[in-house]
């Protein structure tokens, strides 16, 4: 891929919300953004020269579970292998930090059109289902 970059812990909280807003609409606030780059635990960015085209993020405690979080690639530079070179990025990070020897889960969250995406890595679903609640800070 000509004139792509990939850079390690630089994702900023601008960064960040831009390639969101690209993709899924309107982002989370700064403030938000800025901590939750503070506390990832690994972040990795793809440039095209100086524009940034995708984005993907860890969260998880270093030891026994690591969770995928935020993989975007801008629309138009999907389908060119960058989602690829990010998530191998980050199963590289989780191997070079993990106790030899060990088994580590590795989780994430997929929409149904990405499952067959992320199933070539070796990711399978269970019929755990994912739970959430949208919590209002007040």
């Amino acid at each position: 891929m000509d004139g792509l970059t990939i850079k390690r812990n630089e994702l900023t909280a601008e960064q960040f919300i831009t390639l969101w807003e690209s993709v899924w609409g309107v982002g989370p606030s700064i403030e938000q953004t800025a901590l939750a780059m503070k506390h990832s635990i690994f972040r990795v960015s793809v440039w095209d020269n100086e524009r940034i085209v995708g984005m993907a993020r860890m969260i998880g405690d270093m030891g026994l579970c690591y969770y995928i979080k935020d993989v975007i690639v801008i629309p138009e530079y999907q389908a060119q292998g960058i989602g690829k070179m990010m998530i191998n990025e980050l199963l590289k990070f989780v191997n070079d930090n993990g106790i030899s020897g060990t088994d580590i889960f590795v989780e994430l969250c997929a929409m149904p059109d990405k499952i067959g995406f992320y199933e070539k890595f070796g990711f399978t679903s269970n019929e755990g289902q994912r739970l959430r609640i949208m919590l209002r800070v007040e």
